[in-house]
């Protein structure tokens, strides 16, 4: 139990319990939420591919519920289900504890696959 002095904001001074609505508002804008999505991306590839751009996110926010899509670019050949599973499901970890926001859906969209091979044989055309 844990006593409440009278000065407290959550009594507002005067011995009663102060709504939260009256306590006040954060705010997350959305673009804080991309940051935090695109990170926590970045984590759940392990790794950008070689000559691939990092991951990128569109978040939109709307009563505490961030719809997220999330962009990335995979080596080839490589378990495409398993890594966007993996990415889908850090996102949701991190913009829920971060930002304490609920995560109804993460759409990944793999924009190119990155193969070694192909690397090779653009390194010899001149």
């Amino acid at each position: 139990m844990t006593a409440v002095a009278a000065g407290d904001s959550l009594t507002g001074g005067r011995g009663r319990a102060v709504a939260p609505a009256e306590r006040g508002a954060t705010t997350i804008a959305d673009r804080v939420v991309s940051k935090i999505a695109a990170r926590a991306a970045r984590e759940g590839l392990g790794r950008v591919p070689q000559g691939g751009a990092p991951p990128h996110a569109t978040v939109t926010v709307h009563h505490d519920v961030a719809h997220v899509r999330i962009v990335l670019e995979l080596d080839y050949p490589s378990d495409i289900g398993r890594q966007c599973g993996a990415v889908r499901h850090r996102v949701i970890e991190r913009v829920e504890a971060l930002a304490g926001m609920e995560v109804p859906e993460v759409a990944v969209q793999v924009e190119q696959l990155h193969s070694a091979h192909s690397r090779a044989a653009q390194g010899r055309i001149r």
